[in-house]
């Protein structure tokens, strides 16, 4: 009995908490698929909507990371408004690994009020407030999804097309033939380790591929773009290129492929590529770098001895300057410039600047500083 009346508490206490929520905001999850492939691209959007308008509600959401699946945001569309609060949200779940797996989220409901907001946006750069929010934590129930392997030696897994361009077919020998090799469609992010077979016959050159994505509410689309270029010192023909794709929509393998293509490698003659001009020159003697280093070096000792004779000079103004003119320029306040005249007052000379001075320090007449300096050393004969 006590059982019994113990299970039935949990479930009235469980819907008691589902009706507050309602009572605040409704939500809606939904997934364009359940049953998929690996690394097959499942769309899962989330919605948010407040119901309740005599609260403010805030929002803190995200879908759980895992490594069971990669995660990329589509689409973001909030409406903040107070009482009216709206969010979708529109992911792309990529599963990475076979069987089931279930898709998990966390949303937290803060619930405040207009005084608190208000209260919070008085705050300012160096005076930071903190909002005042009541939290819980919302359980939301998780995406179930049922994970299938892919056909054996799947390279690509999506809808893709391919194109390639070949600069020339018949080059020089040891120039590069330029290749470029494009991707694009949708599903899992198109990344190659190499196209091209490593062979004796050639060197390859490589650089990272270039990947851009559009985001749609469709689903990504993947642009990679592969550049290669190959050189050698004789003729040599490439076997045919063959990718092996998946695509989850058709249930269908698929391939894409670069027929097989020939290199006519054109010889070239040994003879051009031999210098008729001696290079480096023959060494002979050449004394016009001593006439250029004496010209360096007049100049240097001229400059030198002209910044010294000026620096000589200055020191010998500085060594006659009055020594109360230093003292004058280095006070930076009128107390500091009123202890300089008095410490050093000879025949009462800047009795009239004193004056102002403690008229400016202690009574209601006030002068700048920048005026008592000039009249303090006007008086300095």
């Amino acid at each position: 009995m006590k059982t019994t009346l113990g299970r039935y508490s949990i479930l009235l206490m469980g819907a008691l908490l589902l009706f507050l929520h309602a009572e605040d905001f409704s939500y809606t999850i939904a997934a364009n698929k359940h049953d998929v492939y690996l690394k097959e691209p499942v769309l899962i959007s989330i919605d948010l909507n407040q119901t309740n308008p005599d609260t403010i509600l805030l929002f803190r959401f995200q879908v759980n990371p895992s490594k069971d699946y990669k995660i990329v945001q589509l689409q973001a569309k909030h409406n903040d408004t107070f009482h009216h609060l709206t969010h979708h949200n529109l992911y792309e779940i990529f599963p990475l690994r076979t069987g089931d797996i279930n898709v998990t989220f966390t949303l937290v409901k803060r619930v405040t009020d207009i005084d608190k907001v208000r209260y919070f946006s008085s705050g300012d750069r160096d005076d930071f407030k903190k909002l005042e929010t009541s939290d819980s934590l919302i359980s939301l129930p998780p995406v179930h999804l049922h994970v299938k392997p892919l056909p054996k030696e799947a390279q690509l897994v999506g809808d893709f097309t391919l194109d390639y361009t070949i600069d020339t077919h018949t080059p020089k020998a040891f120039s590069p033939v330029s290749w470029k090799v494009t991707l694009k469609g949708k599903g899992y992010p198109p990344l190659i380790e190499a196209f091209i077979p490593k062979s004796s016959d050639y060197k390859i050159f490589t650089e990272k591929p270039l990947v851009k994505t559009i985001s749609t509410p469709q689903g990504l689309i993947h642009t990679a773009t592969y550049l290669y270029a190959l050189s050698a010192q004789k003729s040599y023909t490439l076997p045919d290129i063959t990718l092996k794709a998946f695509s989850p929509k058709t249930h269908e393998p698929y391939l894409l492929h670069i027929p097989t293509q020939h290199f006519e490698v054109q010889s070239v003659d040994k003879t051009t590529l031999v210098d008729k001009h001696d290079s480096p020159a023959p060494r002979h003697t050449d004394w016009s770098w001593l006439t250029t280093l004496l010209k360096y070096l007049f100049v240097f000792f001229v400059g030198y001895f002209t910044a010294y004779a000026l620096r000589w000079k200055r020191k010998k103004v500085q060594k006659y300057a009055h020594p109360l003119i230093e003292k004058i320029k280095e006070a930076n306040t009128e107390k500091m410039l009123l202890q300089v005249l008095m410490s050093h007052e000879e025949g009462k000379r800047f009795t009239e600047v004193i004056e102002k001075l403690e008229a400016s320090l202690y009574g209601s007449i006030k002068t700048p500083l920048k005026t008592l300096k000039k009249e303090a050393l006007e008086k300095i004969k």
